[in-house]
């Protein structure tokens, strides 16, 4: 099986990644870990990566694209991958596309997990963690029962990310609609397309990724 999740930040991408790599035995790559995991590793294209970062550049997409295909190669794709949030723009779909058919690997499909931006903006700023345990909690959905102490630890120190805060889930999000949403004309063309509900409920949507696969005709595990 050889899959692309897309969906904006939130939407449950590398949640649902790693339930398909547990089911059907295939790895999950989120291009930000591979990245980090080349430069931590030391690796030649790692050390060039690093280069360029520590430069103040950013890595470009034919870089990435040649990480890609190392890690592809490598014996835990042997059954498949999910590629968790790439391609981000046209082009490195486009270059993806060129990978692919270079090393004779056959793209099963692609799934969209499309969500009510709106929604998807108070799921993630209404979250916070108790800062001793790291037990998670929700302004709407899951507050402690004795507001102000942790349920599991009792403590009474709560935090909250910086990349959770509204303004900056906005602007992730509009960062989202102009450069990786004109990609899903480009799979959609291609009659690759999948579209999911990514604000149903984590196992509704599992459900519906597996109807998809069946769809394309990805045998169950």
């Amino acid at each position: 099986m050889e899959l692309i999740l897309l969906g904006p930040p939130g939407a449950g991408k590398g949640t649902q990644s790693k339930l398909l790599e547990t089911r059907y035995g295939v790895a999950q790559i989120s291009t930000g870990d591979m990245l980090r995991a080349e430069v931590k590793s030391g690796s030649a294209i790692g050390l060039e990566a690093k280069s360029i970062m520590d430069s103040g550049g950013l890595v470009s997409d034919a870089l990435i694209i040649r990480m890609i295909g190392e890690r592809i190669a490598r014996p835990d794709c042997a059954n498949g991958f999910i590629l968790d949030g790439f391609p981000r723009t046209v082009p490195q779909a486009e270059a993806l596309d060129e990978l692919l058919h270079t090393t004779k690997v056959d793209l099963d499909g692609v799934i969209e997990l499309k969500v009510d931006e709106a929604v998807l903006v108070a799921r993630i700023s209404g979250r916070f963690t108790c800062a001793k345990c790291g037990a998670g909690y929700h302004d709407l959905f899951k507050r402690p029962r004795h507001e102000g102490v942790c349920d599991v630890c009792g403590s009474g120190d709560f935090s909250r990310r910086p990349d959770d805060k509204a303004e900056t889930v906005h602007a992730r999000l509009e960062a989202y609609n102009a450069q990786t949403a004109p990609i899903l004309p480009y799979y959609r063309a291609k009659g690759r397309l999948h579209s999911v509900d990514g604000m149903a409920d984590m196992d509704a949507v599992e459900a519906q990724i597996e109807a998809v696969l069946r769809k394309i005709g990805v045998p169950a595990p």
